[in-house]
């Protein structure tokens, strides 16, 4: 073919071209001078981030024949065979279409012969993790113990799904993504050498679009200049790619923070008649706003941005857009792509998502809501150091009484726990009867829901271990299991309160609401009903009903009486 890629023209043929892996080539250089070849390499990392080249490249380095060197000169005999391919010995393999056992058996075999040309012969299998688990397994000893003329060189993007076994026995290179800094610096190089007219703009769109690949970036610049007429620009390189223009991201963004739903549906109608796909653009729509957000928190950081250049128009919007509004509008933008997955159409989804984003209320900020209520707020502090300075000055014995009184009280109640009002629980039950307690515990249930429906779902879960036991047409008592959990809900007046309204929206009449635990609950009945037996009458005949038992079918109901003599 008379004309080949950029990806192959330029592919590094030293490890100073290899862009972005420094903590690779400067570790593998070293081991170069030093003569620590190790016998085994494992590349891992990412598409179109070098991980071939480098293996080629060391290939060179180790049988140049000015080695030990740290690059390969590609000028010898040996280095040029390798770049060219005419030396067999070494031998690159695709482990995704010779991935079975006979296939590493061959090698196996053929590795205790000696190299042909070159000092060492090097195996470089690609996607290594293709290969089946009797291939890992032929290859085991092999790669534990190969001659000392032999280095195999693995190279995968999948390193999990390698065996640890194989993974033990090689010296791993982790490769990363490249940044967008790094692969725009490389194809000025490119574009520069070849004499192509191109716009620096232009290729950091390429570069943002392809996510960290070094051969990705040139695929696509490849694509912009067949697709451009003397000159690659902007608008080619976004219609190459596929993405959105900054413009028009800004001018979306625009019309949702003005919350101009109107505007903002021409700008996307205008979108999707120039071709543009749903999903790649709300996804360009995510990225915006996490750029957005990156910006406002690091506004140094511009390498962690992903697809924003940072015009004037970005920097004005993102000062402009508060940070809460940002959280709401990438949560929406989310829901949409999520639901956009499943159906057969995307636009509706979308255009609903930004009429949701253009309605969104404009969060208040903090400044504003502050100058509201400066005035008063200084106003009543100045009334309390007023109040302060007089008490310091002459404090009331009374008071000082009084507070010395309520230090003690919390001391006794963690000293002695919750003790519940037992006089007060006597006056309910002397006038409680079994129908108004059955009316309440019919409305139990309900009354629940409605303290959730009050947004008290924390306290209405301190009742779900509490019931009634006993009620008048004034009083309600309910008992907890927990003395813990009486206390939290006796204590909190708020609390209290809702519960009385309820009760009175429920049965019509004011109630107030005593608890009280379980184990206490047990003594004050018990002594309640003592007492009610001792105030009967002396002298009552046989044929009398024992007050102790009249008042318990009271307060239990028949049903519930056994009695036993």
């Amino acid at each position: 073919m008379a004309y080949q890629a950029l990806y192959r023209v330029w592919r590094p043929q030293r490890f100073f071209d290899v862009v972005g892996q420094e903590h690779v080539t400067t570790t593998l250089q070293n081991a170069l001078l030093q003569e620590k070849i190790s016998h085994a390499y494992l590349f891992s990392g990412p598409r179109g981030t070098g991980k071939t080249s480098a293996a080629k490249i060391l290939a060179k380095a180790v049988n140049c024949e000015k080695a030990p060197v740290g690059e390969p000169c590609n000028e010898c005999p040996s280095c040029r065979g390798i770049t060219d391919g005419s030396i067999p010995d070494v031998i690159e393999i695709d482990a995704a279409s010779n991935n079975g056992v006979e296939e590493i058996r061959d090698i196996r075999d053929k590795v205790k012969y000696a190299p042909n040309a070159v000092k060492y012969k090097v195996y470089i299998v690609d996607e290594v993790h293709m290969l089946s688990i009797g291939a890992f397994n032929a290859l085991l000893k092999t790669l534990e113990e190969p001659p000392r003329h032999v280095i195999f060189i693995l190279a995968t993007t999948e390193p999990h799904k390698i065996p640890l076994t194989i993974i033990s026995r090689t010296q791993r290179f982790d490769f990363k993504r490249i940044t967008a800094q790094a692969i725009v610096g490389r194809m000025k190089l490119i574009v520069e050498e070849s004499g192509i007219d191109c716009d620096e703009k232009a290729l950091q769109v390429v570069a943002r679009a392809a996510e960290g690949g070094m051969r990705d970036a040139l695929s696509l610049l490849d694509q912009a200049i067949s697709f451009s007429q003397e000159r690659v620009t902007v608008e080619d390189a976004l219609t190459v790619t596929g993405a959105v223009s900054q413009s028009f991201l800004n001018q979306l963004a625009r019309a949702i923070h003005e919350r101009d739903a109107a505007h903002g549906l021409e700008a996307l109608e205008e979108l999707l008649f120039q071709g543009k796909d749903p999903a790649r653009f709300i996804e360009d729509m995510i990225y915006f706003y996490r750029d957005m957000l990156l910006y406002k928190a690091a506004p140094s950081l511009e390498e962690s941005l992903e697809r924003v250049l940072m015009d004037e128009d970005f920097q004005q919007l993102a000062a402009e857009v508060e940070t809460n509004q940002i959280y709401e509008i990438i949560d929406g933008l989310n829901k949409a792509q999520q639901e956009m997955r499943w159906t057969n159409h995307p636009r509706v989804f979308l255009e609903v998502a930004i009429v949701k984003l253009c309605q969104l209320e404009t969060p208040k900020t903090g400044s504003a809501e502050a100058g509201a209520n400066v005035g008063p707020l200084m106003k009543r502090l100045e009334e309390l150091e007023e109040k302060l300075a007089r008490y310091e000055q002459n404090p009331p014995a009374a008071a000082a009484g009084q507070e010395a009184s309520v230090q003690k009280k919390p001391q006794r109640v963690n000293r002695k726990g919750y003790q519940a009002p037992a006089g007060k629980i006597n006056e309910v039950l002397k006038s409680a009867t079994k129908q108004d307690l059955n009316t309440i515990k019919s409305r139990w249930g309900e009354m629940l829901e409605m303290l959730v429906g009050k947004q008290m779902r924390s306290q209405a879960a301190l009742l779900n271990e509490a019931e009634p036991v006993a009620s008048s047409e004034e009083a309600l008592v309910i008992k907890f299991k927990y003395e813990i959990h009486c206390q939290m809900a006796m204590e909190n007046v708020k609390f209290i309160e809702t519960i009385g309204g309820v009760l009175k929206d429920l049965t019509g009449k004011p109630m107030q609401v005593l608890g009280v635990p379980e184990e206490q609950w047990l003594k004050i009945r018990e002594s309640f009903l003592s007492s009610q037996h001792h105030e009967s009458p002396d002298g009552k005949s046989e044929s009398e009903e024992d007050p102790l038992i009249s008042e318990a079918k009271k307060l239990f109901g028949e049903e519930l009486i056994q009695i036993q003599d």
